[in-house]
């Protein structure tokens, strides 16, 4: 299997399940508090990926984290976690179809702030998806 089949085929199986996330999520947001539903979620997460790290042997691997990759994922977990936090809020008030088409422009705000931040290189196709994302979601409102 070539490398961008990979990687293509995990971004949608993410994708799927980021979908599948909005679902469950807006059925069991209903009748309690969005931050004790997505703490619930987070615990869950937490204790799923321990299990897998642990069957796949990558515990041995935590020695060989340094400070600036290990800085940059607390940061990451910080930043899903407000994500997380924002979404289930949204999802409790919101209709799915709005909530995750504007959840979805975190689309946009990543490729910016990858031109901006990591340096990344826009070609004019990429600038007429972002606007035509933007759009989109603005339309799915």
């Amino acid at each position: 299997m070539s490398e961008n089949l990979i990687w293509i085929s995990f971004a949608l199986l993410s994708a799927f399940f980021a979908s599948l996330v909005a679902i469950f999520g807006k059925i069991g947001v209903q009748g309690i508090d969005s931050t004790l539903a997505t703490t619930l979620r987070a615990v869950i997460m937490a204790v799923f990926l321990v299990f897998i790290s642990f069957f796949l042997g990558k515990f041995s691997l935590f020695s060989q984290i340094s400070s600036r990759p290990l800085l940059f994922i607390i940061l990451a977990g910080v930043a899903g976690a407000l994500s997380w936090l924002f979404y289930f809020y949204a999802l409790k008030f919101g209709p799915v179809k709005s909530v995750a088409s504007l959840d979805r422009l975190s689309v946009a705000f990543a490729i910016i702030l990858a031109v901006v931040f990591l340096g990344e290189h826009l070609v004019l196709k990429n600038i007429i998806g972002l606007i035509l994302l933007i759009i989109g979601s603005i339309l799915l409102l």
